[in-house]
């Protein structure tokens, strides 16, 4: 073999190494809820507008769905929030607040094989019901806490 033939073999060879490494870790990588856009209804202004933005008719209050986030936020431009669902084939999750300039802060779609958990950090303008909107089966569920926040995130 002469010179060249094998700088290039093993240009190759690293290349296809890399490669294959590259496809590993993206097999291995954890899945992530990727967030939604929905313009019309992170445009809206009311708890009752987002809803009917997002075809929400009649959501459920359930023991199943938990907002995980401390009372009292100390600075409402960061405010840590999670939840969780029990309710099976759970496939988005959306968090709500409701006293807002924007009342839909964020929302996320979820795969099949997603455990139906997200969290994320929203702005709050002042204290408010922080509500989780989980939708499952097509139906949609909620569970809300107040956040009480003590300096202002948007604008405040």
């Amino acid at each position: 073999m002469n010179h060249r033939h094998q700088a290039s073999r093993r240009g190759f060879l690293r290349l296809t190494g890399l490669l294959g490494l590259a496809a590993s870790a993206l097999a291995l990588a954890p899945r992530l809820a990727l967030a939604a856009w929905n313009k019309a209804a992170f445009e809206t202004k009311t708890l009752a507008d987002a809803y009917k933005a997002l075809g929400v008719q009649s959501p459920v209050a359930s023991g199943d769905v938990q907002i995980i986030a401390s009372d009292i936020a100390e600075n409402g431009a960061v405010v840590p929030v999670e939840a969780i669902s029990k309710i099976p084939n759970t496939t988005q999750i959306s968090f709500l607040v409701e006293k807002n300039p924007t009342t839909l802060t964020a929302q996320f779609d979820l795969g099949p094989d997603m455990l139906p958990e997200v969290s994320t950090r929203v702005k709050m303008a002042q204290t408010s019901n922080v509500i989780a909107l989980v939708k499952a089966d097509g139906k949609f569920y909620t569970a809300t806490k107040e956040i009480k926040v003590t300096l202002g995130g948007c604008g405040g």
